[in-house]
């Protein structure tokens, strides 16, 4: 009954935002929390794409509508948009096969009822959606698949998860209380799970799972998207982290990608770029300041971006 209550909550939340047909679409029936979408309609015919929009971790689709205007200006640019909530629900770590193989479930369900194959696909997400965007950039072309992104953006994305878990090793040595550093506690034991070990003992799955590995002298992971348009926004704000979250450039997502985005343009990527931003992040209903946010993106901008790709 409170899934029931909560979906139609949801559902009128979101049409009194948009005044848009929003429609949501559960591959399991019996489980509204997992293996399903939200699809906001473009106003009028003929659609000029359609977007994979990825929530952040612990993130649901009515999250990204309260954060970002972003699909909203999607559907109004003739764009259709699918919010997508993978097999293993809002904790998805989306870099992991198992989310890889919901997204494409998602997106085959998606292509299939709207016949959507010669279309444009655009691919992108905030933070851990990020992740998942880009490694889905990178499967695809590697693979071949018949539907490859046009397009990709990520928000402060982590990217490099070698990096990421000795970042969870420091912080959970320097935090003063053991309440400071649960949320490190978990990750590292999420990565740990993930990964099949750390990167002392299993460091080759962290660099077949990581979108980027600053470690991998092959790149393997990077000479996938050389020919494919990336944006990574990132709002680099140090003074904010050391005294808010006391956490330093180690800790930030912006070194994996600015590392990330200058081996792609030394491999001959062109249209691969780093956007940094000041002072944009900030998240809603309060508007409280947090660099990591959605609202980095200047919305308008990017649409225009990804339309001429």
């Amino acid at each position: 009954m409170k899934k029931i209550i909560s979906t139609l909550l949801t559902t009128i939340i979101l049409s009194n935002i948009y005044g848009q047909k929003i429609e949501t679409v559960y591959l399991d029936k019996n489980d509204s929390t997992k293996s399903c979408y939200s699809i906001i309609y473009p106003p009028k015919l003929p659609w000029k794409g359609y977007m994979f929009l990825i929530p952040g971790f612990g993130e649901y689709a009515e999250n990204v509508l309260l954060q970002s205007d972003l699909p909203k200006q999607l559907s109004l640019n003739g764009i259709l948009t699918i919010i997508p909530t993978f097999s293993d629900g809002n904790l998805s770590f989306g870099v992991d096969s198992l989310s890889q193989q919901s997204f494409n479930e998602i997106l085959e369900d998606v292509t299939s009822k709207h016949k959507l194959i010669d279309t444009k696909f655009y691919v992108g997400g905030f933070s851990i959606g990020g992740s998942c965007a880009i490694k889905y950039a990178e499967i695809a072309n590697k693979e071949n698949y018949k539907i490859k992104p046009s397009a990709v953006f990520a928000i402060d994305p982590p990217l490099d998860f070698e990096r990421y878990y000795n970042s969870c090793l420091r912080n959970i040595r320097l935090s003063v209380t053991s309440e400071a550093s649960q949320e490190f506690i978990y990750m590292k034991e999420r990565l740990e799970k993930e990964m099949n070990g750390t990167p002392k003992t299993s460091l080759l799955n962290y660099y077949k799972v990581s979108p980027y590995s600053f470690t991998d002298t092959n790149q393997t992971a990077l000479k996938n998207i050389i020919n494919t348009p990336l944006r990574i926004y990132s709002e680099p704000d140090i003074n904010w982290w050391l005294k808010e979250r006391n956490s330093d450039f180690s800790a930030m997502n912006v070194l994996d990608a600015s590392a990330m985005i200058n081996e792609l343009n030394r491999l001959g990527n062109t249209k691969a770029t780093l956007i940094t931003t000041q002072n944009k992040g900030f998240r809603k209903p309060d508007n409280r300041r947090h660099p990591h946010s959605w609202s980095i993106v200047d919305e308008k901008e990017l649409i225009i971006w990804l339309l001429n790709q």
